[in-house]
């Protein structure tokens, strides 16, 4: 972030904010995998702009299955991949969420 914490910081928030329902609407993206690979891209973008490199990679490997399918391919999506995306998403918002919680002044005056 052109070493600017406030920049990083800035795109945790909007990492935090705008992800909040991003597995509802994941889950309901499954079966139509234009909008799958388009939900998982995103996930994807936005976790590596604030440097989750293990959920990038995991949304990476689910949305490259995706493009083999929308290519053409037959082989289905294997669970696992789907399973691994959705534990790294988890775990990755909300370590951010709570490091943005903690980095709020009103949060360290407790």
């Amino acid at each position: 972030m052109l070493n600017q914490p406030t920049l990083w910081w800035q795109a945790v928030a909007l990492f935090v904010a705008h992800f909040a329902d991003w597995e509802a609407a994941w889950r309901g993206s499954i079966g139509d995998d234009p909008l799958e690979r388009k939900q998982v891209h995103a996930l994807r973008s936005a976790a590596a702009n604030v440097g989750a490199r293990e959920i990038a990679a995991s949304a990476g490997a689910l949305e490259d299955s995706l493009l083999a399918r929308l290519a053409g391919g037959t082989d289905g999506i294997p669970e696992a991949l789907r399973v691994r995306l959705l534990a790294d998403f988890r775990h990755a918002w909300q370590v951010a969420a709570d490091a943005l919680e903690a980095s709020r002044p009103e949060s360290m005056a407790r």
